[in-house]
């Protein structure tokens, strides 16, 4: 099991590395296929949370449900064309994106 005390922190640490970014600065990582959007409906730190403790089960669900999945060309394009700020957080390999 895992000590609620190290799961907090692990949240708050994904916290305080989440941003807001223009995204044309993470066009190197969509064009590398490593950036993953996030519907609003979703708490964008649970799922980097998620992800960083490799709750494959969990974000297998996301997928599933279209919830989460690699940017669209379509998205990318146009986030690109309206000079649009996502909220963004790193979980390596990944950067996991959000409208802001």
């Amino acid at each position: 099991m895992i000590d609620p005390n190290i799961d907090t922190l692990t949240k708050d640490k994904v916290n305080l590395e989440t941003s807001k970014i223009a995204w044309q600065e993470l066009q190197r990582f969509f064009a590398s296929g490593s950036a993953v959007f996030v519907t609003a409906e979703l708490d964008l730190v649970e799922v980097a949370h998620q992800f960083s403790i490799d709750n494959k089960d969990q974000v297998a669900a996301w997928m599933q449900n279209q919830q989460v999945g690699l940017v669209s060309d379509a998205q990318a394009l146009a986030w690109l064309e309206a000079d649009a700020d996502v909220w963004a957080v790193v979980v390596k390999p990944w950067i996991l994106v959000q409208n802001v």
